[in-house]
């Protein structure tokens, strides 16, 4: 049976043709590459966030589960915070290579910082 809850329709013009799918706008996720192939850059980034630097992780191919993983592991090893999302992790403060040395005894091969 089709999900019919009419909240999930608000704003939508009716439609008279009967294989009409409404588009919710989700889209799947892509699959998460090995750690050999994943091509993540680690930076130094201080824009917008008041003098403070952050370490920033970009370059990850895969689903969010997986990055959010990914980011606690580094946060936890770390002892700091910070976040994972939009495909790239913040790591508070400047801990490049402390997050090179974790990500190549991880499997991350191909991560290099820039």
């Amino acid at each position: 049976m089709k999900n019919n809850d009419w909240k999930d329709r608000l704003g939508v013009m009716y439609s008279t043709n009967p294989d009409f799918n409404y588009n919710t706008g989700e889209e799947s996720e892509e699959e998460t590459l090995p750690k050999e192939k994943q091509q993540l850059r680690i930076s130094l980034d201080k824009r917008n966030r008041g003098g403070k630097a952050v370490t920033l992780i970009t370059g990850f191919r895969g689903t969010s589960d997986d990055l959010a993983t990914l980011g606690k592991m580094l946060k936890v090893k770390c002892g700091v915070g910070g976040s994972a999302k939009d495909g790239e992790i913040i790591v508070q403060g400047d801990h490049r290579q402390k997050v090179l040395d974790i990500l190549q005894k991880e499997g991350y091969s191909k991560s290099r910082i820039i």
